[in-house]
């Protein structure tokens, strides 16, 4: 299925000359207060340079409806003042989407969004329940939750038990930080509802020490080792890994790792290893290849090339063709100008989009922001990453369970 983004005459298999730029209108504007300095670095460049390449090539084909699109990035260096700092100064520039790429200060705003009534685009990160859209009327974390990513890494070692976790050893090796925290409760009712052997083993921060934790999971000797870790995490993981004699066979990553991950931890060493993803894999993909053609062939690219082979670019992509699907629907369907209001509707009228296949369709409403929650889980080869399965959810209702309970906690203390 093709992307309504790309429809009509600006459709990605046609010629962009076509298009008349995006001129007259009032640009758009998309908040990006990013850390750019600090923790997650290892992954805001890639996405902050697929959100402008996307909007360029968007302006190229006449922008959203034919108003251009103006990216706006800022750095909070993961410190939860400076995020709310950023989204005060943007919101009087007149932004009303924001995106913080970061849990800690995407729960840090919140508040503020919920009240002024701006919308948060929280994809892939940030809190669970935020999918409930009843109580987060605001929040838009299209597409899978941490909680959604976790359940599903355990609905894919059930299917490796003859679809039975009764007695399947997990170990979740996590750093000890509400990023890593997020998923705990959804993989403890699940163990519990399948009988699985589920132990915690926490790392502290910077997560370059991981030598007693890993020691505890040679102990434990799990089937199975999912783990929330980014960046270096990873290379030192498989180093204890590997001082343990643990097959990397056995390890399930969060989607945080990317090409340059595995280039640090060998192609050969890493061989084995799976991840959960919530995109596309690779540069072959029909956006990309527009965007090396129109922008980087041309000099107009917004960063280094060679970003746009990493999977970190993909998830850039994917966010921010939901988010402008969004705003084109609110546009069509609701017309000029736009609120906030408006753009919570569109968002809300997202109907099995799959960006051209960048992501698991999604369907949003007024009451599931998240639209569906699917992941698929790839296998490094040693040369590549290898799709294992196709795009699939598990354990929705325990995971809407968690997502009701925990949205119905927040309501409570926030009222």
């Amino acid at each position: 299925m093709k992307t309504k983004l790309f429809s009509a005459a600006a459709g990605l298999g046609l010629a962009l000359a076509a298009a008349a730029p995006a001129t007259a209108q009032t640009p758009i504007k998309f908040g990006l207060c990013y850390d750019l300095s600090k923790a997650y670095t290892f992954i805001t460049p890639q996405v902050s340079q697929a959100a402008r390449d996307l909007a360029a090539l968007m302006n190229l084909k006449g922008g959203i409806e034919g108003n251009p699109i103006e990216i706006v990035v800022q750095d909070h260096g993961n410190e939860p003042q400076r995020g709310i700092e950023c989204y005060e100064k943007l919101k009087r520039e007149g932004v009303m989407v924001f995106d913080m790429l970061s849990t800690p200060v995407s729960r840090a705003v919140l508040p503020r969004v919920m009240k002024d009534g701006n919308i948060l685009a929280q994809s892939f990160v940030g809190r669970g329940d935020a999918v409930d859209g009843d109580v987060f009327k605001w929040v838009f974390p299209i597409g899978p939750t941490y909680w959604g990513q976790a359940a599903n890494n355990m609905q894919y070692i059930k299917t490796r038990h003859n679809n039975s976790l009764k007695g399947v050893k997990v170990a979740f090796m996590y750093i000890d930080y509400p990023f890593g925290q997020e998923p705990i409760g959804v993989l403890k009712t699940i163990a519990q509802r399948e009988g699985a052997d589920l132990q915690l083993f926490p790392f502290p921060l910077p997560g370059n020490d991981q030598a007693s934790a890993w020691t505890q999971v040679r102990r434990f000797n799990p089937d199975w080792i999912i783990m929330w870790a980014f960046s270096n995490m990873h290379v030192v993981a498989s180093r204890e890994i590997k001082r343990n004699g643990i097959s990397p066979e056995k390890l399930i990553v969060v989607n945080w790792i990317n090409e340059t991950d595995i280039a640090n931890i060998g192609p050969e060493a890493a061989k084995g290893m799976k991840r959960g993803v919530n995109v596309f894999s690779g540069p072959n993909h029909p956006i990309i290849q527009q965007i090396l053609k129109e922008l980087y062939d041309k000099n107009k690219g917004a960063g280094d090339r060679k970003f746009t082979n990493d999977t970190y670019y993909n998830n850039g992509i994917a966010i921010y063709s939901s988010l402008f699907e969004g705003v084109r629907l609110a546009i069509r369907n609701e017309k000029l100008p736009l609120t906030p209001d408006k753009i919570r509707k569109g968002l809300e009228s997202i109907t099995n989009f799959n960006a051209n296949g960048m992501i698991a369709p999604v369907t949003v409403t007024a009451k599931d922001h998240g639209g569906g929650g699917k992941t698929r889980i790839e296998m490094w080869d040693g040369a590549k990453w290898v799709p294992q399965t196709d795009w699939f959810a598990g354990y929705l209702d325990i995971v809407n369970e968690v997502v009701k309970e925990q949205s119905a906690e927040f309501l409570k203390s926030n009222k």
